[in-house]
């Protein structure tokens, strides 16, 4: 487990709207049913006013024969339509547990078919080791770790903020 006492915080209200894009070396790791479904050191992260920081991983590091295309889209103001995937690991299907953005807008196109998971949908997501809290509700897939300080927009009752 890393030792994150010499870590600086940073708070979810400091990032920036637009979302800031940025490499991230720390190692990610997404695991369901056995499987793991992703491992990297080359993952982007996009961070947020009011969200904890999503991680969008290379497809060359991400078990994509273990990812269904589903027939699920979103609309993001900033990054363009979102394509949704399921998870197929062991016997078990999880649904929308991904997404990825075939064709960002820019400034956002370094996340091309990069896919970020729901860590409330799989089993398992770290950062360096340390065991991610997801954001809650159904919709952000924000990864919470120690250095990082809400509130977060997402759980009951902050629709309107």
């Amino acid at each position: 487990m890393p030792t994150y006492e010499t870590t600086p915080t940073e708070s979810v209200w400091d990032y920036p709207r637009p979302p800031a894009l940025r490499r991230d070396p720390r190692q990610i790791v997404v695991q369901c049913a056995g499987e793991t479904l992703a491992r990297t050191t080359r993952a982007l992260k996009i961070m947020e006013t009011s969200h904890p920081p999503v991680f969008y991983l290379p497809p060359t590091d991400v078990r994509m024969d273990l990812l269904r295309s589903a027939s699920h889209h979103t609309w993001c103001e900033w990054k363009g339509m979102a394509d949704y995937w399921d998870v197929l690991a062991g016997s078990s299907i999880r649904a929308l547990a991904a997404w990825s953005y075939p064709a960002p807008r820019p400034p956002y196109e370094d996340l091309a078919d990069h896919v970020a998971f729901y860590a409330a949908r799989v089993d398992r997501c770290t950062v360096d080791g340390y065991l991610v809290q997801p954001q809650e509700g159904d919709f952000y897939g924000g990864w919470i770790t120690p250095e990082v300080r809400g509130p977060f927009k997402g759980g009951t009752r902050t629709h309107g903020w």
